[in-house]
């Protein structure tokens, strides 16, 4: 559907993502907000919130994917379109950190959390 924010074929599950971060293939970015990233996150994952993005875009490799994550897909699917736009192999996790916990993935700190928004 032209003019979406979802692309599937630029989607990537929460397992797909697991292996591939556990396989060293991606760069993972959260692009929630600093509250939530406390509240819990996926190990491996790189902090950026989304209104810093474009400003800290140099900081991102373009040698390899990079898969965008935030509560449940919007915001990350935001920030991959852009992405992609730019020239880079970005993809977004289905469904968010929420996601891969109702998944029963791993996230830290012990004890953490998905907050809401």
């Amino acid at each position: 559907m032209p003019g979406t924010f979802t692309d599937p074929p630029h989607e990537l599950s929460p397992e797909q993502v697991r292996e591939r971060l556990e396989g060293g293939e991606i760069e993972l970015v959260d692009v929630r907000e600093p509250y939530e990233w406390e509240a819990g996150r996926i190990a491996g994952a790189r902090h950026i919130e989304l209104e810093r993005l474009a400003g800290r875009a140099d900081e991102l490799p373009k040698d390899r994917p990079i898969v965008f994550q935030c509560r449940l897909g919007a915001r990350s699917a935001m920030a991959t379109q852009a992405f992609r736009a730019a020239g880079w192999d970005a993809y977004n996790m289905t469904g968010g950190i929420t996601a891969w916990v109702e998944r029963g993935l791993p996230i830290e700190p012990d004890g953490g959390y998905v907050a809401e928004h």
